[in-house]
């Protein structure tokens, strides 16, 4: 069976994200940095799956490593999901250029620089499918969070051009928007449970996107609504609130 790459695979969507590409019958390449924190999920998924799964070091980040990285891979990827995410409060990001800057370097340039050169290959050999994991964040700058809406901004319109570009050579590009999800990275939130997701749902919700050829997937799906809603809000009231 075909490989899937994973990236930014420490995360908890990604974790899950592997498991269920592997219950299906994918092989695995689980990148990240300190991919040896990874060792234990790697045997279970084996065990559990009887499928392949490497693990691969890489630091999205380090665009000059990203050649190397890519070229190096023993099979070249039917698939790459890019889970990659970076937040920290909107205030410390607005005071601390460097927190500002790994934001954006994590969320957006380092994704593109990994995904230029899959999408080449890709493109190359007319297969493969592309999934990056952005976010309902970036549908509209708000206050409480714009540094990282707009990384996820710039992600989500970079998305929307490749799949445009990819359609010709039957390359899938598929736009992951999750609003509040139950992860590390939110555990200092106090979210409302019925507009929170649990990682598995929304790996499930990916594959199932991903295997039926969506180009969008809001998840959970009421995020379409919320923002659509959020998006049509006048400017001359919007600015005025705090949502």
């Amino acid at each position: 069976m075909s490989y899937v790459l994973i990236i930014g695979a420490k995360s908890d969507i990604a974790k899950e994200v592997a498991r269920v590409y592997a219950k299906n019958g994918y092989n695995l390449y689980l990148a990240a940095r300190k991919s040896e924190e990874l060792e234990d999920l790697q045997q279970d998924i084996e065990v559990r799956s009887g499928v392949e799964v490497k693990l691969k070091e890489f630091d999205i980040t380090s665009y000059e490593t990203h050649e190397k990285f890519y070229s190096e891979l023993e099979e070249k990827p039917l698939g790459v999901v890019v889970v990659s995410g970076y937040m920290v409060e909107q205030k410390l990001a607005q005071k601390d250029w460097n927190e500002s800057l790994q934001t954006i370097n994590v969320n957006y340039t380092g994704a593109v620089s990994i995904l230029n050169i899959i999408a080449n290959d890709f493109e190359t050999e007319r297969r493969g499918f592309i999934v990056g994991v952005s976010s309902v964040a970036g549908d509209r700058g708000r206050k409480a969070n714009y540094i990282y809406g707009s990384a996820k901004a710039a992600f989500t319109a970079y998305l929307g051009g490749l799949r445009n570009r990819l359609h010709e050579s039957g390359v899938q590009v598929l736009t992951v928007k999750p609003g509040f999800v139950n992860t590390k990275m939110t555990e200092h939130l106090d979210l409302p449970e019925k507009l929170t997701a649990e990682p598995e749902d929304v790996a499930n919700d990916i594959y199932k996107a991903q295997q039926s050829g969506r180009n969008i997937l809001y998840t959970k799906s009421i995020w379409m609504l919320v923002m659509l809603i959020i998006k049509h809000i006048p400017e001359f009231m919007f600015k005025k609130m705090s949502i």
